[in-house]
């Protein structure tokens, strides 16, 4: 993993849970420099708590989790979410975690604390107002009276002003309607490609995660049930097709 300039993830063997619950068991993953990977899995299945332990928001039990930024690598297991953050690692959370009493400028300038995205807060905020113009109409509206699709809108240009690397999003999909899904992920292929960014997406909706993931995993209560090597793969296995489609 630890070419020039590369950007990636490594899990191996990651158990992971909360007291005696077990959710994640021997994990193991990889997101390559420039790719876009799925894990895909329907609810409680332990996406959101492989996002975690890779932020640092959970300690797993045992296992790997290391980046390459940059091409330097880093073991991530022990360090504080702020500290996986200035490496250069941002997450997009389930359910936004917005400030909602605070506008939509003062959200994205929260998102700037880290020392690289300090230096650039007029670039980043220009790029996210041109990439969601509805976020620049709306600068002075305060975040709770948004529209769940503008909220979406709204948090993933809050991890672009961290200017990551490594883009981990969870759930994009979740309490959005089918049209709003769609301008989503679109907007995640966009923001990847116009970022540079290497992405892992966690998401139970197949059908739209596939769209624009170049491979992805499949996760079934805490373990990697099936790895596929291209969005082929991923459409054409059994598994998918019993899980997701009821074939």
């Amino acid at each position: 993993m630890a070419n020039k300039l590369a950007n990636g993830i490594s899990v191996e063997n990651l158990c992971a849970g909360y007291g005696a619950v077990q959710v994640l068991d021997r994990i193991s993953l990889s997101v390559r420099d420039g790719e876009t990977v799925t894990l895909l899995g329907t609810n409680g299945n332990g996406k959101s708590t492989l996002m975690k332990c890779i932020m640092g928001i959970v300690r797993p039990t045992s296992g790997s989790v290391r980046a390459v930024i940059d091409g330097a690598e880093h073991d991530l297991v022990g360090l504080a979410p702020e500290e996986v953050v200035e490496l250069g690692i941002s997450l997009v959370p389930e359910g936004r975690r917005l400030f909602p009493r605070l506008t939509v400028e003062e959200n994205l300038l929260l998102g700037a604390f880290r020392k690289t995205a300090r230096a650039a807060i007029t670039k980043n905020l220009a790029f996210c107002y041109e990439t969601f113009p509805r976020l620049a109409e709306r600068r002075k509206q305060l975040a709770g009276s948004m529209s769940g699709g503008e909220q979406q809108m709204l948090t993933l240009a809050r991890a672009l002003m961290t200017a990551p690397k490594i883009l981990l999003v969870d759930e994009p999909s979740v309490g959005l309607a089918p049209i709003l899904v769609i301008h989503t992920i679109d907007k995640i292929r966009e923001l990847k490609e116009s970022y540079r960014l290497t992405v892992l997406m966690a998401e139970q909706n197949f059908t739209q995660a596939i769209r624009i993931a170049d491979r992805g995993y499949v996760i079934v209560h805490g373990r990697i049930e099936y790895q596929g090597g291209s969005r082929e793969d991923l459409a054409n296995n059994e598994l998918i097709h019993k899980l997701y489609m009821g074939l």
